[in-house]
């Protein structure tokens, strides 16, 4: 499997739609459109999106940011590019962002369940410094939160 050509740009109003399908995909509990849109006014979060060679939404990542921390609230992939280096180029852009940004540490929520996400995340250098009992509703499960100490990495 051939990873697709891709580039990551900045997210436009004109993208929610499909990335609101991605999310409806991707989650048992995904956002309503009407959060991407809201997400997009405000000057604290940083949305991104891959976009395949001819001009498909393939992928996004939000991050938010306040002060020298920064959260991963959304990463996710089209159904059928997973596992084929998108998600892993979308969170090293926003690694990077927060980087430049002056983010010290990122933090992000994933299921307990999820060996993919959490092997992509641990390759990043996110590890383990909590759970939320009952964080994720369908099916109800616990999420760890994990942190990126991005001063480790300089």
């Amino acid at each position: 499997m051939t990873a697709p050509l891709f580039a990551i740009r900045p997210t436009t109003a004109d993208d929610v739609p499909a990335m609101a399908s991605i999310e409806a995909l991707a989650f048992s509990d995904p956002w309503p459109a009407t959060s991407f849109h809201e997400l997009l006014a405000h000057p604290f979060s940083r949305m991104a999106t891959a976009v395949d060679d001819s001009g498909g939404i393939i992928g996004y990542c939000i991050m938010l940011q306040a002060a020298d921390e920064a959260e991963i609230a959304n990463i996710a992939t089209a159904p059928g590019i997973r596992r084929r280096g998108v998600g892993a180029r979308l969170l090293d852009d926003a690694i990077a962002a927060g980087t430049e940004a002056g983010v010290a540490s990122m933090f992000l929520e994933v299921r307990e369940s999820n060996a993919a996400a959490r092997a992509l995340y641990s390759s990043r250098g996110f590890v383990a410094v909590g759970r939320r009992r009952g964080y994720y509703r369908r099916p109800l499960e616990d999420a760890l939160v994990l942190r990126r100490d991005v001063t480790a990495f300089e």
